[in-house]
């Protein structure tokens, strides 16, 4: 599989991480050395490939301050498959909850998705060509049975000379079969074609014409908005059960239909739709006809092994409290469990999926957590060892709030600034508002939780509430937000402690 990563550097990968977050240069090169060094590793000979292991990390830093964001955009530069999970949700071996090997499930499928894409891709050509011919074959059939050569009940000389070839022995005489010294019977003249065959391939022709005329409309749209009786193959779902395992109890989804293949009759409905969505629907059954599921699922497998990226959140909170002197256990008593099963996930093993075993061994490992309670060395010392490379994330500062507001391609000011332009309103974000904005939310992250980024998004839902109400009626389209906009709306709210707290 080719990756973008071949073409990039780490500082070209830091580049781009830098588009979308601010800060946290130290974690961006931790990141982007460990990518790098999965397309090092292909260049290997293949006997020592295999023994170079990812160098997993593990980000330390509060919320909101962008270590998922760091680690999804860059599984998304690596076309990698990516999962985030919660250490929360897993549960140690023989209490009731998902096991860890659910998230190596959950990775394969991702994988799975991720490549059925790719593969739709290559096929949409032929995929929408195919939709094409079968829309027209609705709307403008072909004559079901094939033109006539011959007038009815006329042999053709090759056919009679076979039935004489097979004939001949029964009645105990060659005298039909031709040798290399007789003469073959020359064939008769062609036959004048009867006025109704003429008529028949008038016919065929003109429904041709037809149909090319169709076609051409078809693929321009001008046909869209019509309707259409369409017949399409009613799917069977996934069938959800709980699955008692020696891992515990998990529920999980079985595709019924992949899983008995053949032996469930496919059932039909008819269904009356827009040609645009006939088109639609044809071009997904059609591209699913003509992708190998088999290549699929293997390439499905190894990108999943040799590129998967698993971050596992908030491993802080497994990371026993109760793993010094005097410690009771509770309702913790499971944690240093879950840690010795998440262990061997990250040392390297066999899970079973229902698309086949997956083998972790390269898959990289990103844990995180603020650890503010317990800190990274009370984990258990085999799961320290198999996170060697840590990266501290830096708590925002006003400054940071003000470059999150405006230079990402994805900022927040510029999302608002679109949603409300969908209603003709122009909002325009001046720089003091910028810095009225970035104070606010430090300040307020300051005197209660501090939740990083995550309290523009607060603020600024706070600060457009009303313009999101009253858009569509607004009769003003042009709102121009500079700092006395901000305090005006924002002022009472921070000043009340206690409100802000609720509303902020």
């Amino acid at each position: 599989m080719a990756e973008i990563t071949e073409e990039l550097t780490p500082s070209q990968i830091v580049a781009e991480l830098d588009k979308y977050i601010v800060g946290q240069k130290n974690a961006k090169r931790a990141v982007a050395v460990a990518l790098r060094n999965r397309y090092r590793r292909r260049l290997l000979p293949e006997d020592l490939r295999d023994e170079v292991i990812p160098k997993n990390i593990l980000m330390i830093g509060p919320t909101g301050v962008g270590k998922t964001e760091i680690a999804r955009r860059l599984a998304t530069l690596a076309r990698a498959p990516f999962i985030k999970v919660e250490a929360t949700k897993f549960t140690e071996v023989g209490y009731v909850g998902r096991d860890v090997d659910s998230m190596v499930r959950d990775l394969v499928q991702v994988a799975i998705r991720l490549v059925e894409s790719e593969k739709i891709a290559e096929v949409q050509a032929a995929a929408e060509e195919r939709a094409i011919d079968r829309i027209l074959d609705i709307m403008q059939p072909m004559r079901s049975t094939p033109t006539r050569n011959r007038r009815e009940g006329a042999e053709t000389p090759d056919l009679t000379r076979a039935i004489r070839q097979m004939m001949g022995p029964l009645f105990g005489t060659n005298s039909t079969v031709t040798t290399e010294n007789e003469t073959e019977t020359p064939s008769p003249p062609p036959q004048e074609p009867t006025p109704s065959e003429i008529e028949e391939q008038n016919d065929l022709a003109r429904r041709e014409r037809i149909r090319e005329r169709l076609r051409r409309q078809l693929v321009s749209g001008v046909l869209d908005d019509d309707k259409v009786d369409i017949t399409v193959e009613e799917s069977q779902g996934m069938v959800m059960m709980q699955n008692f395992s020696p891992q515990g109890m998990e529920e999980m989804g079985m595709d019924v239909q992949s899983m008995l293949g053949g032996m469930l009759p496919k059932r039909h409905k008819k269904r009356r739709v827009s040609i645009a969505e006939a088109k639609q629907i044809f071009t997904q059954e059609e591209a699913q006809n003509l992708i190998d599921r088999d290549s699929l699922v293997r390439e499905a497998i190894e990108r999943a092994e040799q590129s998967g990226i698993i971050f596992v959140d908030e491993i802080d909170k497994i990371a026993g409290a109760g793993r010094g002197p005097g410690s009771g256990g509770g309702p913790d008593v499971s944690r240093e469990g879950v840690q010795r099963d998440i262990l061997p996930i990250i040392e390297g093993s066999t899970v079973n999926t229902k698309y086949g075993p997956v083998r972790t061994d390269h898959v990289l490992f990103i844990a995180a957590g603020a650890f503010h309670v317990s800190k990274p060395s009370d984990l258990i010392p085999e799961l320290q060892g198999r996170l060697p490379i840590r990266v501290e994330l830096e708590n925002l500062t006003e400054s940071d709030f003000k470059r999150i507001l405006t230079e990402p391609r994805n900022a927040l000011t510029r999302q608002y600034v679109s949603l409300l332009a969908t209603e003709g309103v122009m909002v325009e974000f001046t720089d003091d508002a910028i810095s009225e904005l970035a104070r606010i939310a430090a300040e307020v992250n300051r005197s209660s939780e501090n939740i990083g980024a995550r309290r523009l998004h607060t603020v600024l839902e706070r600060l457009l509430e009303d313009v999101s109400f009253e858009a569509p009626d607004m009769e003003d389209k042009q709102v121009l937000v500079n700092a006395e906009y901000v305090r005006s709306r924002l002022d009472d709210v921070v000043k009340n402690e206690d409100l802000s707290r609720y509303i902020l």
